[in-house]
């Protein structure tokens, strides 16, 4: 199951909003083996298509290395579906690098009225998992208690 603040879901969306009918792509960072997204970094879309999305290679390597010095890890990576349903197509599954990452898409056209959906997406398998959206994390409500 994926755990996401609301402030992030809201963030992809818009972002997916204002680059369609370009999908958009970007990935969440957290604490290595938190599993806790926290930090969102939009990426820039090298393939410029509505049915497809490529990170820049330059800047995906840029992110990565900023994600090992801050100890982080891409807790999610995700992007928008212009004109199909919120499910891997076989190319997300082809690029699929990452098997501890949540892949979570954005459906940007109406006629589908889905949320955000999230997959894990390993060895070529999809397994859909459950998106559970809060207001505050846990760890957020445990620092101020102890405040």
């Amino acid at each position: 199951m994926l755990t996401i603040h609301s402030k992030l879901v809201n963030a992809m969306i818009t972002q997916a909003l204002n680059d369609h009918p370009i999908e958009t792509c970007g990935v969440i960072a957290g604490p290595a083996g938190s599993n806790l997204p926290l930090r969102l970094i939009p990426m820039r879309n090298m393939a410029q298509s509505d049915n497809f999305f490529q990170f820049d290679p330059q800047q995906q390597l840029q992110v990565w290395k900023e994600m090992d010095a801050r100890c982080e890890e891409p807790i999610v990576i995700y992007h928008s579906h212009t004109d199909s349903q919120a499910y891997p197509s076989h190319t997300d599954v082809e690029f699929a690098t990452e098997p501890q990452s949540h892949y979570v898409i954005i459906p940007t056209n109406f006629l589908y009225k889905e949320e955000i959906r999230s997959f894990r997406i390993v060895d070529r398998m999809i397994i859909e998992e459950r998106v559970r959206i809060v207001h505050q994390y846990q760890a957020e409500l445990e620092l101020q208690m102890v405040a």
